[in-house]
């Protein structure tokens, strides 16, 4: 071990370590995917979520494997933590009647220590920006009428890291502190710099900085080498902008040798789009850089949930310069847009603070709670997500993932919803939850009725013999060549129409326009998929 001895690190050797024994129980989140388990006393196990490497269904066996072959009310090897100090009566009664859906689970039943409460809150919105201008004014009304509630009180809960937009603009607007807990702002976040420095290279190619960050981004051959050699060759040149040599291919060429088809590339689409300046609006120059640069197909292709949260990120950048056109008629250019996007992220920066409201996906809220909590985006296809809507046990995963939420809330829960959300840039009507159609109607009150969805039915072991035959050899939807404009039909939504393909081979997904539902983002290797005679 090394230590800091009269300003010197020396090596010292550890010639003692104390022990104590303990005699208690031990709470541990994390949790063990073998099957043995090895406890001398008692075993408590606290997470059974499978975004935390869980196997819940270890905990599902225990009593087959290591029970004492009693009922539930009489074993004396497991024993239910059910007594809640928590939250209200209200908040747990909600969270039972959603839970008791799950078919895979252990009988356990929320019992409240404290009052009823208020009846839980759930709001229809007209779209994700009234959605968030009604969680923002909520908020505003709540500090004011109540002394005891400061920033900190508040949570909004959310299904993806996208959905943070909305929220962090409203709240930017009225200069109320927020911290993104779990993760980065949405202007901090690694993909939107790459896409807004992109933005900024086309608006003034003598942004170096702007240039060394994406020259690179996707891959093109460019290493550092390579910038080495044209950075010297600006100081060489009296201190010209990089953009200078960039521009000129003969330059390129003599200067990189191999590598300098990546940097034409590089230049050729920075022209391509700093003619359409003039020409073409923000979004449909955005639009076309993500295309052109390869930057989604490299997020598409990657296939891991970062990615995908990645490209959802990027899209919501693409939905927030929509919005900005809309609402700003007079000047709606992409300098403009730059321009305020650069002045929200450094708002963001002087709002840092302990006193703050926390903005974070459902993952990142395991183990916290607040005073108030504010669970949004309960739409068919967001929460639960689109991927687990063809897979009973993904879409049980999902419901507990929606109970986590709501038990992080101690006094207030607020539920919302959107009657439309741009996707990709169109606006698509969106459904509510069937998480919604589970909820006990007499303890919660609404702006209005929705129409919702009807519960789960398919029996768990049922659909997992359906998915398990339709994915035989010859049977599966993903091995069919799909094209754009391929009709198909879908066991839940009906016929539509193929609009977009990502990725290929057999990680394809297909966005399908279905009338009356929108536009749906679909693996066909899991989804029952046909197309149309």
């Amino acid at each position: 071990m090394l230590l800091e001895v009269g300003g010197q690190l020396e090596e010292q050797e550890i010639t003692e370590v104390w022990q104590e024994e303990y005699d208690g129980a031990i709470y541990d989140l994390e949790v063990d995917r073998s099957h043995s388990y090895i406890a001398e006393g008692v075993l408590v196990h606290n997470s059974i979520y499978s975004f935390r490497a869980a196997d819940f269904t270890i905990l599902m066996n225990f009593q087959d494997d290591f029970g004492d072959g009693q009922p539930d009310a009489e074993t004396q090897t497991m024993v239910k933590l059910e007594e809640n100090y928590r939250s209200t009566k209200n908040i747990l009664e909600v969270a039972n009647h959603l839970i008791e859906n799950n078919t895979e689970r252990i009988d356990k039943v929320l019992r409240p220590t404290r009052g009823e409460g208020e009846s839980v809150y759930c709001y229809r919105a007209d779209d994700e920006t009234a959605e968030a201008d009604f969680v923002v004014s909520q908020i505003r009304n709540l500090e004011t009428q109540h002394p005891e509630l400061h920033w900190g009180h508040f949570a909004v809960l959310y299904r993806t890291n996208a959905q943070s937009r909305a929220f962090e603009e409203v709240l930017t607007r009225y200069s109320i502190p927020y911290q993104v807990v779990g993760g980065l702002r949405f202007y901090d976040r690694r993909e939107i710099k790459d896409v807004l420095a992109y933005l900024r290279v086309i608006a003034n190619p003598s942004d170096t900085v702007s240039i060394n960050r994406v020259i690179n981004v996707p891959r093109r051959g460019v290493g550092k080498s390579t910038l080495d050699k044209l950075e010297q060759a600006t100081q060489t040149l009296g201190g010209i902008p990089l953009w200078e040599i960039l521009s000129d291919e003969t330059s390129v060429k003599t200067l990189v040798g191999r590598s300098a088809k990546g940097v034409l590339e590089f230049a050729a689409l920075v022209k391509k789009y700093r003619q359409a300046l003039d020409e073409q609006k923000g979004s449909e120059i955005i639009q076309g850089v993500l295309q052109d640069s390869g930057y989604l197909a490299v997020l598409k292709a990657e296939g891991t949930d970062e990615a995908d949260d990645r490209f959802s990120n990027v899209q919501e950048l693409y939905n927030a310069v929509l919005q900005f056109e809309e609402e700003n008629v007079d000047d709606p250019s992409l300098l403009a847009f730059l321009a305020n996007a650069s002045l929200a992220s450094d708002l963001d920066d002087a709002k840092e603070g302990n006193k703050a409201i926390s903005l974070m996906t459902l993952h990142s809220s395991k183990g916290l709670e607040f005073p108030v909590v504010f669970l949004v985006g309960l739409e068919q296809g967001l929460f639960p997500n689109h991927r687990s809507l063809e897979d009973p046990a993904a879409t049980e995963e999902e419901r507990r993932l929606c109970y986590v939420g709501i038990t992080r809330a101690k006094e207030r829960l607020f539920i919302s919803h959107a009657r439309e959300r741009r996707l990709y840039g169109n606006r698509e009507p969106a459904s509510p939850s069937l998480f919604l159609g589970e909820l006990p109607t007499e303890l919660i009150t609404c702006n209005s009725i929705p129409n919702l969805p009807q519960k789960w039915t398919t029996p768990l072991r049922e659909a997992r013999q359906q998915r398990e035959a339709a994915a035989k050899p010859g049977s599966g939807a993903h091995e069919l060549d799909w094209t754009v404009g391929d009709v198909v039909v879908h066991k839940s939504y009906g016929t539509g129409e193929v609009t977009h393909i990502f990725g290929a081979g057999n990680k394809i997904c297909l966005a399908i326009n279905f009338p009356g539902q929108g536009r749906k983002i679909i693996d066909p290797k899991i989804s029952a998929l046909q197309r149309a005679e």
